[in-house]
């Protein structure tokens, strides 16, 4: 009779242990309709896709010569410059210092990922600083430009506060000495 148990036992362990091996090799499908799977698959596919092409996209441009600067130094933050002539509300300023903080973000994922990776071992700094107008955000642009500087411009679409094709924020990334020689006279916002 002891025989009897001690077998039960070893046969439900097994299975136990089979059942553990199959449901972590296949997915249980059965516990999810066809069309939720369906959809999954769906997005699967079209994230593939997009992979595809941002990797195509990215392997077209060189990278950017910020990655040289992320060898040799350790402190990198990113600016954001806030257009004070828009007299954005607090809550725009935040949406649009998130889209240019994204945007530049993804330019550099693939162009200059070591120049990233620097800025996020870094704590990620944020400093938000206010300019008076357009084309001192462009003037801007140009200097961080002509010191090999990353920069992304936020256009905004006009939906709520401000006109269509508006530029509101401008991010930079890079070396704190370096940033801070493009953007040191700007006040604090």
């Amino acid at each position: 009779m002891e025989l009897t148990w001690l077998s039960a036992i070893l046969v439900g362990a097994g299975y136990l242990a089979l059942g553990y091996f199959i449901g972590s090799q296949y997915p249980p499908t059965f516990l999810f309709s066809r069309k939720l799977l369906a959809k999954r698959h769906d997005a699967t596919l079209l994230n593939d896709t997009d992979n595809k092409k941002r990797n195509s996209k990215s392997k077209l441009k060189d990278p950017l010569q910020i990655e040289q600067l992320a060898d040799i130094l350790d402190d990198f933050k990113m600016i954001l410059v806030v257009r004070n002539d828009l007299k954005m509300g607090k809550g725009k300023i935040a949406a649009q210092c998130s889209h240019a903080t994204l945007g530049l973000y993804k330019k550099l994922l693939h162009r200059a990922p070591k120049a990233l990776n620097r800025w996020e071992m870094s704590a990620q700094p944020k400093v938000v600083v206010k300019i008076e107008s357009e084309e001192d955000m462009l003037a801007l642009q140009e200097r961080a430009k002509s010191l090999k500087l990353p920069t992304h411009i936020t256009i905004d679409a006009g939906r709520t506060q401000i006109a269509p094709n508006s530029r509101t924020v401008m991010s930079i990334l890079g070396p704190v000495e370096v940033v801070d020689e493009v953007t040191g006279g700007l006040k604090l916002l």
